[in-house]
């Protein structure tokens, strides 16, 4: 149980330039910073590159992401005029960024693809190579960026979902009883997790909640994110449906706090859906200081299991409360990174900020 030590590793592990030295660059269409960040206007729900020579707006109305997945998960869509999807690949690269965003609720299979001459296997090792995400999460995104613009903006489900591209009240209802476990009908009435959006210095965030706490708080672009969000919908018995409440609400200025160095511990309260063991590490997880760090090793003897140390990192991993269940305070024994659902990047930088108490926002 040791004090964590910053390694040069952890110093240096910011992934885009300081806030004042990316608005100088976005202000002086810099195009030596293109790829290195991207530039999001709240206005427009668009990114571009730093490059881009369209009007720019008011630097208080802008937001800056270290990729163009952060932004795309971020509710973003790809801008027009600089193109920062298409600066790195071949043409059909551009077609196809194209025919999602003029049809972002179109669902282009691999079928689809091979009728356009494309192997779906190249297309999906392509995007994860220079987006991050494969083609399909590349969808996914879009979808799930349009449906939670509309709602953001106030729009109801109904608004969302139609935006989203459904023609027919049929298929609507097929769609919404698919994803949230209830007909529209019975959305207000049902026991429902809602969910909403929450942007963080490190990307957006999904926080899930029911009357009783936050018991989802997650990265966009996380793999397992559809994954939780049934387990959730099941374990809880509930429909899980857009929305905010007080504890959304909570949520994001403690979030807002924590990373402006001025909060160490939350007090949102929390509705957790593990296994007896699983909950046994995540009140361990709790337990560990606030700048400190441990190891597996260090868990599994805390929760009096010193010999199931694999099954401490399984339970650490299935944390669906990220951030606020520190799961990111864990490393190797040797104090090497590992494994972490957000990414290392991610974990890099939570530590940093926790032992630095140097704000990230």
């Amino acid at each position: 149980m040791s004090q964590l030590i910053l390694t040069p590793e952890l110093q240096h592990a910011r992934p885009v330039p300081d806030r004042r030295e990316m608005e100088r660059a976005y202000l002086a269409s810099d195009a030596s910073y293109d790829g290195v960040f991207y530039v999001a206007v709240r206005s427009t729900g668009i990114f571009c590159l730093p490059s881009c020579r369209a009007r720019k707006p008011l630097v208080k109305n802008v937001e800056f992401f270290s990729d163009a997945k952060s932004a795309l998960f971020g509710g973003y869509r790809p801008c027009l005029r600089c193109r920062p999807m298409d600066s790195s690949g071949p043409e059909w690269v551009s077609k196809l960024v194209a025919m999602v965003e003029d049809r972002p609720d179109t669902r282009i299979t691999e079928q689809d693809l091979r009728e356009m001459g494309l192997e779906p296997a190249r297309v999906r090792r392509h995007f994860e190579r220079f987006f991050g995400l494969s083609f399909q999460a590349y969808c996914r995104a879009r979808r799930l960026a349009k449906g939670f613009e509309v709602i953001r903006q106030g729009g109801s489900v109904d608004d969302a979902v139609y935006e989203s591209g459904y023609e027919s009240h049929s298929g609507f209802r097929e769609e919404f009883h698919k994803l949230f476990g209830v007909p529209p009908a019975k959305a207000a009435s049902a026991d429902c997790i809602q969910v909403a959006w929450v942007e963080t210095p490190i990307g957006p965030m999904i926080a899930g909640a029911t009357d009783r706490g936050l018991c989802m708080l997650e990265f966009t672009d996380r793999r397992m994110f559809e994954s939780e969000i049934q387990m959730l919908r099941t374990r809880l018995r509930a429909a899980v449906v857009p929305g905010e409440s007080e504890h959304h609400k909570q949520i994001r200025d403690e979030l807002q706090e924590y990373f402006d160095a001025r909060r160490s511990e939350f007090t949102v309260p929390l509705v957790r859906t593990g296994t007896p063991f699983e909950e046994r590490v995540w009140d361990e997880l709790l337990r560990i200081p606030h700048g400190e760090t441990r190891s597996y090793e260090d868990v599994a003897r805390e929760v009096g299991s010193p010999k199931a140390v694999r099954a401490v990192g399984r339970a650490n991993g299935m944390n669906r409360i990220a951030v606020v269940i520190p799961c990111h305070r864990v490393l190797n024994k040797n104090g090497d990174l590992c494994g972490y659902g957000g990414g290392l990047w991610r974990k890099r930088l939570l530590l940093h900020l926790e032992s630095s108490l140097q704000p990230l926002s």
